[in-house]
């Protein structure tokens, strides 16, 4: 009989273990992990220069989750990072996020945060931005780089672990156990595991499984957005004055004809563009970005967002649809397209890629059409919102600059819930992307903390 069982050893549900400990709250905890412990996750392409399809991801799913390998960003400001501050309020949770800052820094992160003190070069960047009907979100970033912050999320396990904290890794959760309407524990390999508290906390990767549970055992919830683009890559010179002042540029747009929300996500100078697997065989693009190696390129998301009305009501099938079409396309690969291709309506070669200024860090990459697998409301946004962004960063909408396919970011499951994050089932708290709530490391973690505080709160 544990005292908080918690599904998903990503931010949300480490920082919810951490938080109490570190407000010496002794408690049984166990962390259920489907995935390897944090020194233990290696991505074999390194070695192989390809994919190699592990099951699970070595990269999506382990100790510190998806986010922590891929570039490792803390956003700083309470805009950014999905809508826990409707949920909780704003002056709460940018004081959570100066907290949870905190206890970053105490485990190694860097000092340093990008994208401050620079004051009339930023005005100059935000007054092209509102010329081309974009918003600029100028936010505060701690940049952990993809390396260092697995050496972070290693001495946080081990610091859990040195406190009584338990960690099943390579372990499924298979179902809940419910009592009418209250939650007594889980199943693991077929066997019941009893707890007082039961966490959900399985990030962009377990949002499908999150979903099923919820449909199975009325827990409420409602489709929410699902997020259906393009991973960017242009040369760093194209780049450079943003990169230096702001480090990520978050630009948000509404393009016509459909005024769908259009932003950019997850910026890396210098970085690489990376492919990650889901369970079902789904390739999705990503961006990684190191602090010591770098590119000559820079990469960014380009998402479009889908919210979608009754009747229905399955938004993570479609865009693993969506996925699954691009993939077919490339014969399990991710996609690449020039974007001067696309408007010249033909597909791009191998030959034309290795003509042109912007050499793709995905080295396996399809060169193909993402226009014949990616819906035309999309595919227009994209492209408009590209052209965009082209008068805030002249060069960005350039004939080389390429465009890889898919991007995806499974949210869609938004569970209901109040400011205490406590759900229609008693006992039973869902925490971090798979929520719905979140979007991204620090706001995750964030949760995590806030929901410690209320069980401290509760059993006071």
């Amino acid at each position: 009989m544990y005292d908080l069982i918690i599904v998903g050893a990503g931010p949300s549900g480490i920082f919810t273990a951490l938080e109490l400990i570190l407000q010496n709250k002794n408690r049984r905890i166990l962390i259920i992990e489907k995935g390897k412990s944090v020194e233990n996750r290696k991505c074999p392409k390194a070695k192989t220069g390809r994919c190699m399809n592990c099951q699970p991801c070595n990269i999506t799913t382990g100790f510190s989750g998806a986010g922590a390998f891929s570039d490792g960003k803390l956003s700083l400001s309470y805009e950014v990072g999905g809508e826990l501050p409707d949920l909780i309020g704003a002056e709460k949770a940018q004081d959570l996020i100066n907290y949870t800052d905190g206890i970053y820094l105490n485990f190694g992160a860097d000092t340093k945060i990008e994208g401050i003190n620079q004051g009339d070069r930023v005005k100059e960047i935000r007054k092209r931005a509102i010329q081309a009907n974009l918003k600029l979100v100028d936010c505060p970033i701690r940049h952990l780089g993809t390396e260092r912050a697995q050496k972070l999320y290693y001495d946080i396990e081990q610091f859990l672990l040195s406190r009584g904290v338990e960690i099943l890794y390579n372990t499924e959760c298979r179902d809940i156990l419910l009592e009418g309407a209250v939650c007594k524990g889980v199943v693991v390999d077929n066997r019941e595991i009893l707890g007082k508290d039961i966490v959900i906390a399985t990030g962009r990767r377990g949002a499908d499984w999150l979903e099923k549970i919820c449909a199975k055992y009325d827990i409420a919830h409602k489709p929410g957005t699902v997020d259906i683009g393009v991973r960017v890559e242009v040369r760093n010179e194209v780049m450079e004055e943003v990169n230096e002042v702001l480090y990520e540029s978050k630009l948000i747009g509404y393009p016509k004809p459909f005024k769908n929300k259009v932003r950019t996500f997850c910026q890396n100078p210098g970085g690489f563009v990376a492919q990650e697997n889901y369970d079902n065989d789904l390739a999705v693009v990503n961006g990684h970005s190191y602090k010591d190696l770098k590119s000559p390129n820079t990469n960014l998301a380009i998402l479009c967002s889908h919210n979608f009305t009754e009747p229905f009501n399955q938004p993570i099938a479609y865009a693993q649809k969506v996925g699954e079409l691009t993939n077919m396309l490339g014969a399990g690969h991710i996609l690449v397209q020039r974007y001067g291709d696309i408007l010249d309506g033909k597909r791009t070669w191998e030959k034309e890629l290795s003509r042109s200024n912007v050499r793709p860090s995905l080295r396996d990459a399809v060169a193909g059409d993402i226009t014949s697998a990616m819906p035309y409301r999309a595919m227009i946004n994209i492209i408009n919102f590209i052209q965009a962004v082209d008068h805030v960063v002249p060069g960005f909408a350039g004939n080389e600059t390429l465009l890889y396919s898919p991007e995806l970011k499974f949210y869609s499951n938004k569970i209901k819930m109040n400011e205490r994050l406590e759900t229609n089932v008693e006992h039973l708290f869902c925490l971090g992307d798979s929520s719905g709530w979140t979007r991204g490391l620090m706001m995750a973690s964030v949760m995590g903390v806030h929901l410690a505080r209320n069980l401290i709160e509760r059993d006071r």
